[in-house]
């Protein structure tokens, strides 16, 4: 499968990888002939994870934009708007049964126009909403109702611009019921020592996303999560004497809006919307900028992109009802990605399509601001006039914002503490996580691992090449290679080969979170092992060393920051192709390369993992049944011990949707009997070592001789000598 033969594979490669097609070839005055490049044509290899995720990005640009193509009719609106709520549902996870709200107003206070109430209810048993009810007191009721969802302000609903545009409504007439989404204001889940403040790194979407990732491997969303606060607070709201229940309305801006897109989508009972700022661009977009707009969990929607299913469909089941989509005309540099504002208008003019076809152009309007993210006065003129017309049948356009004062944050709260995780007690985004974890019930028939994963089938390709091989002391040669995995991706490893190769001794295959690159110098781990006999390759997976992806064009603080393995595992996920199972496709790539070329046919494979790679390299086990023998030190011990722990820090790129549902590492471990496994220094969801004897504890019900459990993470060349002996 390995070819010497280098000259047609560096034209290959010079070719393919602009930077080196430039430096591959020299001019001289002298002689008018180029020469040709004479070093080793490396590939563009960070351009690889990149370029694969615009692949799959455009095929679910593609199969959406055919099948919005052939709306052409009133009835295909209705099969996409039926096929647009089911799909998001089928993808959020559905909802739990409706339980008592047990709503009880705790205090109120009155301000000229409007009186305040405040109020606690259960979204969910012991899930406490803390919520503020702007009551007009001018006017006769019942009043239309809006439902004021708020973005991602650390301290909820007492943001300034917030309780602006709540006071406003109110004296315009409007009953508002704003509520904390969960982790903001008085629902912090993750609070610092002052309690009302959260400890997380990322404020607000951190306490979002650290729960919501961990719903991910029990089977739910907290897209779902958040969504049904707003589903209850609308009960609430329509149920409540002095509102107009046929004029309920929802609105929002930045993560509010995005919220109000939610339910708009699956909530009949809204009869108008308006989106501030929200994230109303597709991931797959057009001119799709890797990792794409990822953020955090409730906006990401996971195994989308192979549906043809993106944000902009949660605005086909609203319609024809009234919608307002502003936009503020700096995020496109500031909040989100480049394509914000390109790509939103481009969608809006489809969905503006099929208001026409539904006789209702007058009903969707695009608005906009030239002001950074935020609800500024002008939005918030749109925002009343929007309402006054088309829950109030007012004509007149209002000029001028009602006199308003944000209120101190002490004032609007439920709670004596400002927090009802303090003050009430109650559930968490994490306690709930951890009750349904525990009542999963494996399926007896469940998904195949390969599937589970996303792993790509093996497929006939171009062979892996040796690039050069240069000597090293002691004998051994170091050989750089180049291995195809799958379209759009290329591996490449270091194989160090003893001077005397023994075809009685395994192949050991390396793999390093830091990379091929962590331990290929002559006093290190690599040359050593290859020292004692042992023939050994370091290679890179997806994502890590020189697979590390490139970053995409943009504003620097957006490109920076979303430069992260994170986001390119939610890219991933919403993808349709798990991080974890692009890894573990590319170490049966490498497995099946040693296994069948470069004079290494019949040798025994060893896969020795480290840190975060055993995780892949135990699904691959797993999988490939060319590996014989797994090393696996300081790796994570089960998915249980993520679910099992508020703050855990293991990477999110080993994680997949609703796993416990399926299997764990433990029973992995097990699958694989009787290939030998050593599991060198476990460790938890923390990052921390078990205990002695916890390792044991967890694995105690395998009863298998196969597996041999070491206390400490030993990753010398003694340990991997031993195993490979």
């Amino acid at each position: 499968m390995f070819s010497n033969t280098r000259r047609a594979f560096l034209r290959g490669a010079i070719s393919a990888s602009p930077l080196l097609a430039q430096a591959g070839t020299t001019g001289n005055s002298n002689n008018s002939t180029e020469a040709q490049f004479p070093g080793v044509a490396y590939r563009n290899y960070p351009r690889c994870l990149p370029n694969y995720l615009r692949r799959l990005a455009s095929a679910a640009r593609e199969k959406r934009d055919a099948e919005l193509a052939r709306i052409v009719s009133t009835q295909a609106v209705d099969e996409r708007q039926r096929w647009a709520r089911k799909t998001l549902l089928d993808l959020i996870g559905a909802f739990p049964e409706k339980t008592d709200l047990n709503a009880k107003v705790v205090g109120s206070f009155e301000r000229q126009g409007y009186r305040l109430e405040r109020i606690v209810y259960e979204s969910r048993p012991k899930l406490f909403v803390s919520a503020n009810l702007y009551v007009p007191t001018t006017g006769r009721p019942p009043y239309p109702g809006v439902l004021f969802q708020l973005g991602h302000s650390w301290n909820g609903k007492a943001w300034g611009s917030y309780q602006r545009a709540c006071q406003g409504m109110a004296k315009l007439g409007f009953l508002v019921l704003a509520f904390d989404p969960a982790g903001q204001g008085e629902r912090v889940y993750y609070p610092d020592s002052t309690g009302v403040r959260t400890r997380l790194e990322g404020g607000s979407d951190g306490e979002h996303t650290m729960p919501g990732k961990q719903m991910l491997l029990a089977g739910s969303t907290c897209s779902q999560f958040q969504l049904w606060d707003a589903v209850r607070s609308l009960d609430y709201l329509a149920a409540h004497p002095l509102a107009d229940s046929t004029k309920l309305a929802s609105t929002g801006q930045s993560g509010g809006a995005t919220l109000t897109m939610l339910l708009a989508a699956v909530d009949d009972r809204l009869k108008a919307a308006a989106v501030f700022s929200g994230n109303t661009e597709n991931l797959a977009c057009k001119d799709f900028l890797p990792p794409g707009s990822t953020d955090d969990a409730e906006q990401n929607f996971i195994g989308a992109g192979p549906l043809g299913f993106d944000r902009w469909d949660l605005f086909y089941p609203f319609a024809p009802k009234p919608m307002l989509i502003s936009i503020s005309d700096k995020d496109s540099f500031g909040t989100y990605s480049p394509n914000y504002v390109a790509g939103s208008w481009a969608e809006y003019k489809k969905l503006a399509r099929v208001y026409r076809l539904m006789g209702a152009s007058n009903l969707l309007n695009w608005a906009d601001t030239p002001l950074p993210h935020g609800l500024s006065y002008d939005s918030r003129l749109q925002m009343y006039n929007w309402f006054s017309r088309h829950l109030k049948g007012v004509a007149e356009p209002i000029l001028k914002e009602p006199e308003v004062a944000p209120e101190p944050a002490e004032n609007l709260w439920v709670s004596k503490s400002g927090s009802v995780l303090r003050s009430f007690g109650g559930e968490t985004p994490f306690s709930l996580t951890k009750k349904r974890s525990e009542s999963l019930n494996k399926s007896a028939k469940t998904v195949p691992l390969d599937q589970l994963l996303g792993v790509e089938g093996r497929r006939p390709q171009t062979p892996a090449v040796s690039l050069k091989k240069v000597p090293s002391p002691g004998g051994v040669t170091v050989e750089a290679v180049d291995v195809p995995s799958v379209a759009d991706v290329n591996l490449p490893a270091w194989l160090f080969r003893p001077a005397a190769e023994s075809p009685g001794k395994p192949v050991v295959l390396l793999l390093h979170p830091a990379g091929r690159n962590a331990a290929w110098g002559e006093d290190e781990l690599c040359h050593q092992l290859a020292l004692t006999g042992l023939t050994v390759c370091a290679a890179d997976v997806r994502g890590i060393g020189d697979l590390s992806p490139e970053f995409s064009s943009g504003a620097p603080g957006y490109a920076r920051s979303h430069q992260t393995e994170e986001d390119y595992a939610w890219s991933s996920l919403i993808l349709g192709r798990p991080l974890l199972g692009q890894r573990v496709t590319d170490i049966l790539a490498v497995t099946q390369a040693l296994r069948t070329g470069f004079g290494l046919q019949g040798r025994e494979i060893v896969v020795a993992a480290f840190g975060t790679m055993t995780v892949p390299a135990l699904f691959a086990a797993a999988l490939g049944r060319e590996i014989n023998r797994l090393y696996l030190a300081g790796g994570l011990s089960s998915y249980r011990s993520i679910v099992n722990t508020e703050d855990y820090r293991h990477t999110f790129a080993d994680f997949v949707p609703n796993i416990l549902a399926h299997t764990d590492l433990p029973e992995i471990v097990a699958s694989l009997a009787p290939r030998r496994v050593v599991i060198a220094g476990a460790v938890d969801a923390k990052g921390a070592n078990h205990f002695p004897g916890e390792a044991r504890n967890i694995y105690s019900s395998l009863k298998s001789g196969h597996i041999d459990l070491r206390d400490r993470a030993d990753w010398s060349t003694a340990a991997l000598k031993e195993f490979c002996s």
